[in-house]
C-alpha cells in the first residue's frame, strides 16, 4: 500500500469534500466536478497504468483516460460519497484502502454464476469439470462485490437473499463489460442450455425439480451484478415468542434438497456422471462420424430436458398452454438417444418402444416403460400433425407429463452408463437385448454395478429387484 500513498491521499481528499455536499442524490457529473477529482484520475493513471489495467480506462476526446463510470460506479466509490454526504458513519480510511486495491489489484476473470432453486448444505463445494457447485457464506459473498461496497454493505446488495444459496459458477474470460445495459443478452444461448453439462448430473441425482433461478456476471472484487429483483422469493410466515405471526421474504428454494449426510454420495455421483458425459462429448471433435453424431445426440437430449425443466414449476404443474410443448421436449430427448441413424422409417416406433423397455430389468418395469413411450409417441405425432389430443383431463395430462419426465431421466442416466466407448451404437445392444440375447450381460450387470457403487438418491426399484 505504501507504493500507492498518492492515490490513497487523493481519494481521502476527494471524500472529504463529499462530506460537505448537500444530502441529495449525487450524479456522476456532480461527483466528477468536485474539487480534487482530477487529482484522483491522475493518481489512478500513475498507480494503475492502462498497459496493466485496461479495464479501468476508456476513450475521452480521442485519448485513453481513467473511466469515471468504472471509478465511481463499479468501484462503489460514488456510493461511498453519497452515504458520506448523508451523514452515514462511513470509515473513509477503509473506503480509500479498498479503492486503492480495486485499482491496483490484477483484474479478475469474469465468471457466470447460476443461482439454483435448491437447498444444499453449508460448505458445499463440488467440482463439475469447469463448473463448481458451491454455497457461499455472507463473508464469502461480500468479498466478491466491489471493494468499497464490501465495506459499506450497501442496501442495494441484499446479500441475505443469497447467503447459503447454491451457485454453479464457471470462468467466462471472453465476457467483457459493456458501457450500458441492454434489454437482451445476445452473447450466447440461454443459461440452462449453455451449461447443461454441469446441470445434468445434478438433475440425474434426484428426480425433484432443479432449475436455474437467476444468472449473474461476477468479476470478484470488481463486478457483481446482483439485483434482488432477480432472485425468486416467497413469503415465509414465522411465529415470534409472543405468538404473533410475522411474514418474511425469503429465497424460493423449490423442492430440490440435499442433506449434509448425502453430500459425499452426491459428489461421487457427479464425478462419475461428468466423466461419462466427457467420454461421449470427446467424440464431438473426433474424426469418426459415429462418435461425432453420438455427442450431438447427447447434447440435443440434454438441452431439451433442461428446457422442459426450466418451464416446470413443481411436480404436477406446468402452464396448460405449454404442456404439449414440454411433452414434445421429452420425446425429442428420448428419440435422440434411442433412435439409431441406421433405422428404417417404418420401424422407428417399434424400435423406440423396445429399446426404452430394454433399459429396464424386470418385466413389470419393461411393460410400464413400453406403455409410457407408446402414449408419448402417439401424443407427439398427434401434436406435430396439428391435431388435438383428446379424452384427457388437465390432471391426467399433468400426471402423464410427470411420468414421462421421470422415464426420460432414467433413460438418459442408463444411456450414459451403458453407452460403449468404441464405435458401436448402443441401439445394437438394446435390439439384441429385446430379442433375449445378452440382456443380463450387456444391460443388467453394468447397471447393477453402477447403481451399487455410485447410486443416485433414489435407487430404481428394478435394479435390485429379486
Amino acid at each position: 500500500m505504501s507504493n500507492h500513498l498518492p492515490l490513497r491521499e487523493a481519494v481521502l481528499s476527494w471524500l472529504e469534500y463529499a462530506g460537505s455536499l448537500p444530502p441529495t442524490p449525487q450524479s456522476i457529473v456532480v461527483l466528477m466536478l468536485q474539487p480534487h477529482w482530477e487529482d484522483v484520475e491522475r493518481a489512478v493513471a500513475a498507480a494503475a497504468p492502462r498497459e496493466k489495467h485496461p479495464d479501468l480506462y476508456g476513450k475521452s476526446k480521442g485519448d485513453w483516460a481513467p473511466n469515471p463510470l468504472t471509478l465511481l460506479v463499479k468501484s462503489g466509490l460514488g456510493e461511498a460519497a453519497r452515504l458520506i454526504a448523508h451523514g452515514e458513519p462511513i470509515d473513509v480510511s477503509a473506503v480509500a484502502d479498498n479503492f486503492v486495491t480495486f485499482c491496483t489489484a490484477p483484474a479478475p476473470v469474469h465468471e457466470r454464476w447460476l443461482l439454483l432453486n435448491g437447498t444444499f448444505p453449508q460448505g458445499t463445494r463440488i467440482s463439475l469439470e469447469r463448473h463448481t457447485l458451491q454455497t457461499f457464506t455472507a463473508d464469502e459473498i461480500r468479498q466478491t462485490v466491489p471493494m468499497p461496497l464490501n465495506v459499506l454493505q450497501s442496501r442495494n446488495h441484499n446479500l441475505g437473499l443469497i447467503t447459503g444459496a447454491p451457485f454453479l459458477h464457471v470462468p467466462d474470460p471472453g465476457r467483457t463489460d459493456t458501457r450500458r445495459p441492454t434489454w437482451f443478452d445476445f452473447t450466447g444461448p440461454r443459461a440452462e442450455a449453455q451449461h447443461w453439462q454441469a446441470l445434468l448430473p445434478l438433475m440425474l441425482w434426484d428426480s425433484e425439480l432443479l432449475r436455474v433461478a437467476s444468472v449473474f456476471t461476477v468479476a470478484r472484487g470488481r463486478r457483481f451484478d446482483l439485483n434482488p429483483r432477480d432472485v425468486p422469493t416467497t413469503i415465509q410466515v414465522y411465529e415470534d415468542r409472543y405468538g404473533r405471526e410475522e411474514e418474511v421474504e425469503v429465497r424460493d428454494t423449490g423442492d430440490f434438497h440435499v442433506a449434509a449426510a448425502d453430500l459425499p454420495a452426491l459428489a461421487d455421483f457427479c464425478t462419475a456422471i461428468s466423466a461419462k458425459i466427457n467420454a461421449v462429448m470427446a467424440g464431438a471433435t473426433h474424426e469418426r462420424r459415429i462418435l461425432n453424431r453420438r455427442a450431438r445426440r447427447l447434447e440435443r437430449a440434454a438441452r431439451h430436458l433442461v428446457a422442459a425443466y426450466q418451464r416446470t414449476y413443481n411436480d404436477y404443474a406446468v402452464w396448460e398452454v405449454e404442456a404439449n410443448e414440454l411433452h414434445l421436449d421429452y420425446v425429442i430427448a428420448l428419440e435422440a438417444l434411442l433412435i439409431s441413424p441406421n433405422d428404417k422409417r417404418e420401424g422407428i416406433a417399434e424400435n423406440f418402444r423396445s429399446r426404452a423397455a430394454s433399459l429396464f430389468l424386470t418385466p413389470d418395469h419393461q411393460k410400464e416403460a413400453t406403455a409410457i413411450v407408446q402414449r408419448a409417441y402417439n401424443a407427439r405425432s398427434t401434436y406435430v400433425h396439428g391435431d388435438v389430443i383428446k379424452d384427457q383431463t388437465e390432471r391426467e395430462k399433468q400426471e402423464e407429463l410427470r411420468a414421462l419426465r421421470l422415464l426420460t431421466l432414467q433413460v438418459i442416466l442408463r444411456w450414459l452408463v451403458l453407452t460403449p466407448s468404441d464405435t458401436d451404437d448402443l441401439a445394437t445392444l438394446l435390439d439384441a437385448a429385446a430379442q433375449g440375447t445378452g440382456h443380463e450381460h450387456h444391460i443388467g450387470q453394468p447397471l447393477r454395478a453402477f447403481f451399487t457403487t455410485t447410486p443416485p438418491r433414489s435407487r430404481p426399484a428394478d435394479i435390485f429387484a429379486a
